[in-house]
């Protein structure tokens, strides 16, 4: 997969966003985060290009990204299989005090028998048997037994073999918790090491390096915004003809239209519109939640409510609407209805790179409101801002 190039923070947007430049995003990144990690020091005495430079850090932040979804995956996974495993435990711990309990009124039985004069070995014996039933039967206790005594004996059969299960399937999933506790590890050192190797990078540039990337971002910044603005300019077109088409059906067929700012359309498309509001009602209450949490730091791994990663984020503002979105960007991208980009809706998920590392919510207009990456803050931006060529999808949340 080729890689893309993600611009980092820099310049200035609307009053009250925090979009520090690039050279102090670049200078605090680490910093910024709980978990670091040191970086080997180069042994390369080649001095790169800035060129080189930008290109390696953008492409280390990006698998920094990438690891961090990976690391969320394997956190979520972790936790359900932590709980599987505790659960069985305790259900093993219950059956085994039930057996030993059951087990002792048994034993009660054969010594019974052993009173009344039947040929059976002590007690002893019987609870030290792997197999109360091949016990019972090779000394023909069985025939002497109560209805009460048999129902006792294929009732602690029965629970032992569950319990057999319990233990063994307790033992596999401890086995697959020990995994996921690996793969949590590894995710999370492969996160501090890119990280790491960035930090390293980007502190031997000098002040006027830093100065020539800040205006490299500037333009960046620039054309993104050009291109949501042409984007924006698209969707009004269309919404304006399907409006203009609603409204000219119905004034065809004699029934009457609306004609108000919101665009709604004649009660002969009342389900349409019903569906609509809901999904806008929602979105609201999910966008403005993403508002409030505006200048909060990346943190990666982090889910609020001081700071967030990009799934993170997205999550917690449609929980905010009553809606529930999986943990990571690979799961939150299956949970809704694909549409176009020049279909997008407020609310809308848009996802980012083939290998759908990224989300950001919708706000209209072409731009969108993300938890950027490490040493930057959640912010509005163009949903172009890497370039058109990272736009993987948009889903609208089901």
């Amino acid at each position: 997969m080729a890689s893309h190039r993600k611009p980092r923070p820099g310049g200035t947007t609307a009053a009250g966003i925090r979009t520090p430049a690039l050279a102090t995003a670049a200078l605090t990144s680490i910093a910024m985060l709980s978990q670091t990690a040191e970086a080997a020091p180069s042994t390369d005495h080649t001095r790169p290009s800035l060129e080189e430079v930008e290109k390696k850090v953008d492409d280390l932040y990006r698998q920094a990204e990438s690891a961090t979804e990976k690391y969320d995956a394997a956190k979520e996974r972790t936790g359900k299989e932590r709980g599987h495993v505790d659960a069985l435990r305790q259900e093993v711990a219950r059956r085994t005090d039930s057996l030993n309990k059951a087990r002792e009124e048994l034993g009660s039985f054969a010594a019974a028998q052993y009173r009344t004069g039947a040929a059976a070995p002590s007690t002893a014996t019987f609870l030290l048997a792997n197999d109360p039933q091949d016990y019972f039967d090779q000394t023909q206790l069985m025939n002497r037994l109560t209805t009460r005594q048999k129902s006792a004996v294929d009732a602690y059969i029965g629970d032992q073999a569950a319990t057999m299960k319990k233990r063994r399937e307790a033992a596999e999933s401890l086995q697959t918790l020990t995994t996921s506790q690996q793969d949590l590890q590894t995710a999370k050192a492969t996160v501090q090491r890119k990280l790491a190797s960035a930090r390293e990078l980007l502190s031997q540039l000098t002040a006027q390096e830093k100065a020539r990337l800040a205006q490299i971002e500037q333009a960046k910044q620039q054309e993104a915004a050009r291109k949501a603005a042409e984007l924006a300019k698209q969707q009004a077109a269309a919404q304006a003809r399907q409006q203009s088409g609603s409204s000219g059906s119905s004034s065809g067929s004699g029934g009457s239209t609306s004609t108000g700012s919101t665009g709604s359309t004649s009660s002969g498309s009342s389900g349409s519109s019903g569906s609509t509001s809901s999904y806008d009602t929602k979105a609201e209450k999910a966008l403005a939640f993403a508002r409030a949490q505006i200048g909060k730091p990346y943190v990666w791994g982090a889910t609020g409510p001081g700071s967030y990663d990009c799934s993170g984020l997205t999550q917690a503002a449609w929980k905010a609407a009553g809606v529930a979105l999986p943990r990571t960007t690979y799961d939150q991208v299956n949970a809704g209805t694909t549409v176009s980009l020049a279909d997008a809706r407020p609310g809308d998920l848009i996802f980012f790179y083939d290998d759908i590392s990224h989300v950001g919510l919708y706000i209209g207009n072409g731009m969108m409101i993300h938890a950027p990456k490490p040493g930057a803050y959640v912010r509005e931006e163009s949903v172009y801002y890497g370039g058109e060529s990272i736009i993987h999808s948009v889903v609208r949340p089901g």
